[in-house]
């Protein structure tokens, strides 16, 4: 299957991260970038669609945007004003358009690692 899919995980709680924003930027090659998705992430932690479908998948450089600060302000966790982390981007490229690109965060209210996954 070939395509865009994430999902995020919540280390604090040990749990998916239910409702975090979402958004894919296509950055194109006079250096602008273009909204292609913006969704929210569902009870697993995943989006209920692909960002990109494998129809509409194709090489290129993009980039997510993790809305996470806002997720774990709606934890009533104690963080700074303003939280140390609140959007978290994570650029990179499809190389092969035919292959399975999924791009998970993995955070908490004070790091982050991400990794491409299967």
């Amino acid at each position: 299957m070939a395509g865009l899919t994430t999902h995020v995980l919540d280390t604090v709680h040990g749990r998916p991260a239910a409702g975090v924003e979402i958004e894919l930027f296509e950055w194109l090659p006079d250096g602008s970038a273009n909204r292609i998705a913006h969704t929210r992430t569902n009870a697993d932690g995943r989006t209920d669609t692909p960002l990109i479908a494998p129809a509409q998948a194709r090489a290129g450089r993009f980039e997510l945007l993790f809305h996470i600060g806002d997720y774990f302000r709606e934890k009533s966790l104690p963080l700074a004003d303003p939280a140390f982390l609140d959007v978290v981007p994570i650029r990179f490229a499809i190389a092969d358009p035919a292959a399975h690109y999924h791009v998970p965060l993995v955070a908490t209210p004070w790091s982050y690692s991400t990794y491409r996954g299967s």
